[in-house]
């Protein structure tokens, strides 16, 4: 798992790192890592043109360095300096050695050659910074976003906050983020994860003075360590079996999503309850189905109650009966709204719960999400004692206790009808599985993302994307993280 940090716990790390290594030595540490990957980002260094967007702190030391690392190597560098008089003066006599000129922001040549650069490198802001862009630093990001370059910020993208990924105003648009020590969660959550482009990590030497991370991001090794294999000695009911309370005759639709992805997530069993039942029959002859309500399902080891379900007295009713047992349950769609008007229905379980709301579904509960998507995330579920998945680019998944994920794989392809019903029916599948598999709840909602997000980057590669096709594309998903070599996975749009 990828730890993620706040700005101020990367400071704190920081301090006595700074405090034991010679003077300057960390920011050599940065800034040749820094070099290096600029280095493999342009190929050929020698001759190309790289434009350094310089400001007057840290991180316009770092650039200054790794700009003169890369003069070294034979690369045309100008440093364009936001406030000439307070650039990092070691990093300037270091460029200025290696052969790299100097030019001032105010210099009417600076945005054509921002423009022309092969490698344009953002260190006019750090991880302290505030606020949106100066008036100059705005100009310099927009010479930078309308070139052909690439787009490279250092540490993190001028204009995003490091801890929430919040960005007032303009912002860099980095192609590639070279982060130093720790990856900052605003990276990888709200606007910033949409400016920061590929994340890569230079370890400068943090390690055991960095706390242990609240927040975490799961790889493909990470989720495929929590999916459990069938084994010889398995049954139906042993893999999983899942329960989805979803749909009606009129409104099918979610139903049928919801069950399928649930069926190709491959738990053990699948039994549907509800009024779309002729619609689940001849879509998914695999799971078993029923007309009547919880009570009539059978024996299920999670629920899935709410996509597509209705707001009326008899939804009401499903809600509250399946809240009422020990089983796992998520509820999504309809089933949020009706806990958004009488939450005691989940305060008071103690077995496990997941929500899954996007941004209108929360807001139903009293707050809106705001620009910090992990606060909100972490507040609704110590509110309710439940894991929250707050869907979205980057889904957060949130447990009472403050432990977070933020999702890594989600895509904008996804934003369409009927693939929140998808989600639910992967994530109850993952859920029926906690009883062999020991699964923390909130993991077992973050893998459930991770697959969605996963299943939605596979199909969009095909054109525009529908719901369905995330779950013909789940198989592939699975064998993905799993690394099944994909020509042994056949064509799963079949």
């Amino acid at each position: 798992m990828i730890g993620l940090y706040t700005a101020e716990e990367v400071r704190a790390a920081e301090a006595p790192l700074l405090a034991a290594t010679a003077e300057g030595a960390l920011m050599q540490r940065a800034a040749a890592g820094l070099a290096s990957v600029c280095g493999r980002l342009l190929g050929a260094v020698y001759g190309r043109r790289v434009a350094l967007l310089v400001g007057s702190g840290n991180n316009g030391g770092d650039a200054l360095f790794a700009g003169a690392r890369l003069a070294g190597r034979g690369a045309r560098v100008t440093a364009v300096l936001l406030d000439p008089e307070r650039a990092h003066p070691a990093g300037l006599s270091a460029l200025r050695r290696s052969g790299g000129r100097v030019l001032a922001a105010s210099d009417p040549a600076a945005p054509p050659l921002i423009g022309r650069a092969d490698l344009v490198l953002d260190g006019m802001l750090g991880i302290g910074g505030r606020g949106g862009l100066r008036r100059d630093a705005v100009e310099l990001t927009w010479a930078a976003a309308g070139g052909a370059g690439i787009a490279v910020a250092v540490d993190v993208p001028s204009g995003i906050d490091a801890s929430t990924g919040e960005v007032d105003g303009v912002a860099f648009p980095a192609m590639h983020t070279v982060t130093f020590g720790a990856v900052k969660r605003g990276l990888v959550v709200g606007e910033g994860r949409g400016h920061a482009g590929q994340v890569h990590l230079v370890e400068i030497g943090l390690g055991h003075h960095l706390p242990v991370a609240t927040a975490w991001q799961l790889t493909d090794a990470d989720v495929a360590a929590r999916l459990e294999p069938p084994s010889a000695g398995d049954d139906k009911y042993s893999q999983g079996v899942v329960g989805v309370l979803a749909g009606s005759a009129t409104y099918p639709g979610a139903a049928v999503l919801c069950t399928g992805a649930a069926l190709r997530t491959r738990p053990g069993l699948v039994r549907y309850a509800g009024g779309a039942a002729d619609g689940v029959r001849a879509a998914w002859p695999e799971a078993l189905v029923t007309e009547g309500g919880p009570g009539d399902a059978g024996r299920v080891q999670a629920w899935v109650v709410g996509p597509g379900g209705g707001t009326d007295e008899g939804a009401r009713a499903v809600l509250a009966e399946v809240l009422a047992t020990d089983l796992p349950v998520l509820v999504d769609a309809d089933a949020l709204t009706l806990l958004a008007r009488e939450p005691e229905l989940v305060r008071r379980r103690s077995a496990p719960t997941v929500l899954t709301p996007h941004d209108r579904e929360f807001e139903r509960f009293g707050t809106p999400v705001g620009t910090d998507r992990i606060g909100a995330a972490r507040r609704l579920a110590a509110d309710l004692g439940a894991v929250v998945l707050l869907k979205g680019d980057a889904t957060v998944v949130a447990d009472p206790g403050g432990t977070t994920f933020v999702n890594g794989t989600g895509t904008a392809d996804l934003a369409t009808a009927g693939t929140g019903d998808v989600l639910s029916g992967i994530a109850g599948a993952v859920l029926a599985t906690q009883g062999t598999t020991g699964l923390d709840t909130a993991e077992a909602a973050a893998v459930a993302a991770h697959l969605h997000g996963r299943a939605g980057r596979l199909a969009a590669r095909r054109g525009p994307l529908i719901a369905g096709d995330l779950v013909r594309r789940l198989p592939e998903a699975v064998g993905h993280v799993c690394g099944v070599p994909p020509a042994l996975l056949g064509d799963s749009q079949a």
